[in-house]
């Protein structure tokens, strides 16, 4: 099993949500948070006044997918959440050593 984690623009939440249930996904956890990597920010003038936004909003979604299923899934975000300018975002993977559904019991590939 594999754990995923992709950092994409907020706008491209819903294309991203629809690609994967196109490939049989069935759930997901997103998670708003703030971040910068390479863009390093921007600069706004708010009142006259000019400030520097240091961390830019991002989305964060993770989900537990079978081994056979991880290079899809990583494919379909990659190409739901491109847009082709600098911040599209970031995907991870990581070997997931167990998983267990609280209310059946179920454990390993079955309880994802």
């Amino acid at each position: 099993m594999k754990m995923i984690s992709a950092i994409i623009k907020p706008f491209k939440l819903d294309d991203v949500r629809e690609a994967l249930s196109e490939i049989g996904v069935q759930g997901i956890t997103v998670t708003e948070v703030k971040g910068f990597g390479r863009q390093k920010g921007h600069t706004e003038l708010y009142r006259g006044a000019e400030y520097v936004v240091d961390f830019l909003p991002k989305v964060k979604i993770e989900l537990a997918v079978p081994d056979e299923l991880a290079e899809r899934v990583i494919e379909s975000i990659s190409t739901a959440a491109r847009t082709g300018k600098i911040g599209d975002g970031k995907i991870f993977v990581f070997d997931l050593e167990q998983a267990t559904r609280i209310r059946t019991g179920e454990t390993g590939p079955d309880a994802i």
